[in-house]
C-alpha cells in the first residue's frame, strides 16, 4: 500500500506528456517480457534431438525402404521383359503398389538431396508428377528415342511406370501382347525403372552419408534451417493431398467448373484411396515424430508443447485431425475413387471441407507460434 500511495504521488506531479511517456514505457516493458517469455520457451526446446529423430527414424527409414522395394521390382520388370506373361504381370503390377505406398511415407522430404538442383526439380516432381501424360510416353515408345532428364517430368517416375503395367481399360493379356509386339516399349520401362532408382538411391545415399550430420546441426529456424525446411514441406506435402490428390478430381481448383475424376492419383491402378490414406497416415508420424515401427520420438508435437499457448494449439489440431480421419474412414472402399468422383459421392465433398479445416491448423496457426516463415506458395490463399 505504501508503495502504490508514493506511486500515485509521483505519477500526479508530472505533466501528460511525461504521463504518456511513463504508461507507453511500461506496457513495452510488460510486452517485452511477454515476448521473452516465449521466446525462452521455444530456445529451451531441443531441436537438434528432434532432426535427429526425423533423420534417423523417419526420413533415411523411409527412403531406404523405397529403394528396397524399387530394386526388387527392377528386377521383376527385367523378368517380365524376357518372360511375357499375365504371371509375371500380376507380381509386377502388385510390386508398384507395395513400392508405391512406400513412396507415400517419403515424398514429404522434398529438400536436401532430394530438393531442386539447377535444371532438376524435387524428387517429388521427378517421380511422383501426375497424372502422366498418356500422350507423351506413347510418342517417345514409338520414336523409340527418350530423355529422362528433360522438362516432361508427366512421363517418367511411378505413375508413367503404373500407366505401362496397368494399361487403360485394357486386360492383362492386352498389357503383355502390348510388350510383346513392341521391343522398344519393353526398353522404355526398362530405362524408367532405372530412372527412378538412381534417383532415389542418390537420395537415400545421401542421407546415409555426410547430409544427415549437417541436417541434424542445422537446428535454427531461420529459412535456410533443416527445421524450416522440413516443416515447410511437412505443410506442402500435406496441402498436396487437399489440393491435388483430392481438390483437383473434385474440380476445387481455381479455374476448375467441374470434377475431373481422371486427374487422380494412382488411376490406372485403382488405387487412389489407398495412396491418399497412406499419405495421410504419413502427415500423421511426421506431426508426431514416430516411426513406422510404431516408435514415438520427439517431433512437432513436442515442439509446439514447449511453446506458450502450443498446448492448446495441440488438443485442437489433434481434433481436427481426427475429425478427418473418420470423414476419410467413410469413404467406401470401391468403387475406384475416379469412379466415386464421376457418381457424386458426399462423402469425398465432406471430406474435402475436413481437410480445408485442417489447413489453418498446420499451416498459419502452427507457424505463427513456431516463429517459421511459410517459404512456398500453394496457390490457393490458405
Amino acid at each position: 500500500m505504501l508503495f502504490k500511495h508514493r506511486f500515485l504521488i509521483f505519477y500526479s506531479g508530472i505533466s501528460m506528456l511525461y504521463r504518456t511517456i511513463f504508461l507507453l514505457s511500461l506496457i513495452l516493458a510488460f510486452t517485452a517480457g511477454c515476448d521473452k517469455k516465449g521466446k525462452d520457451l521455444v530456445n529451451t526446446f531441443d531441436r537438434e534431438a528432434m532432426l535427429r529423430n526425423y533423420s534417423d527414424n523417419l526420413i533415411a527409414p523411409a527412403f531406404g525402404s523405397v529403394q528396397s522395394k524399387l530394386s526388387s521390382l527392377k528386377v521383376v520388370a527385367e523378368g517380365f521383359n524376357i518372360v511375357l506373361s499375365t504371371e509375371v504381370l500380376d507380381i509386377l503390377q502388385d510390386g508398384w503398389v507395395s513400392a508405391y505406398t512406400e513412396w507415400q511415407y517419403s515424398n514429404a522430404y522434398n529438400f536436401g538431396p532430394a530438393g531442386e538442383d539447377g535444371l532438376r526439380k524435387g524428387l517429388i516432381e521427378e517421380a511422383g508428377t501426375f497424372p502422366a501424360s498418356e500422350s507423351k510416353i506413347e510418342a517417345a515408345i514409338v520414336a523409340g528415342t527418350w530423355n529422362l532428364n528433360d522438362f516432361e517430368r508427366d512421363a517418367r517416375g511411378f505413375l508413367a511406370i503404373e500407366y505401362l503395367i496397368f494399361g487403360k481399360n485394357q486386360s492383362k493379356d492386352e498389357i503383355v501382347a502390348a510388350f510383346a509386339n513392341s521391343p522398344s516399349r519393353r526398353a522404355y520401362l526398362s530405362a524408367l525403372f532405372q530412372n527412378l532408382h538412381d534417383r532415389v538411391g542418390d537420395v537415400q545415399t545421401a542421407w546415409n552419408g555426410s547430409y544427415r550430420d549437417q541436417f541434424i546441426q542445422n537446428d535454427g529456424t531461420d529459412v535456410g534451417s533443416s527445421t524450416s525446411q522440413l516443416y515447410n514441406e511437412f505443410v506442402r506435402s500435406y496441402e498436396s493431398i487437399k489440393n491435388f490428390k483430392l481438390g483437383l478430381p473434385l474440380g476445387k481448383r481455381p479455374g476448375q467448373t467441374q470434377a475431373e475424376p481422371q486427374l487422380v492419383e494412382a488411376l490406372y491402378s485403382g488405387q487412389s484411396l489407398t495412396m491418399l490414406k497412406a499419405h495421410v497416415a504419413a502427415i500423421e508420424d511426421i506431426w508426431n515424430g514416430r516411426s513406422r515401427n510404431g516408435q514415438d520420438g520427439i517431433g512437432f508435437r513436442e515442439y509446439l508443447d514447449n511453446v506458450e499457448g502450443g498446448k492448446d494449439l495441440i488438443a485442437s489440431t489433434e481434433a481436427q485431425l481426427s475429425a478427418l480421419k473418420s470423414a476419410l474412414a467413410n469413404v467406401p472402399e470401391s468403387p475406384a475413387l475416379s469412379e466415386q468422383i464421376t457418381s457424386g459421392n458426399s462423402f469425398l465433398e465432406a471430406l474435402y471441407v475436413e481437410f480445408s479445416k485442417m489447413t489453418r491448423f498446420f499451416k498459419s496457426d502452427m507457424s505463427s507460434l513456431l516463429g517459421i516463415a511459410i517459404t512456398y506458395s500453394s496457390g490457393d490463399g490458405d
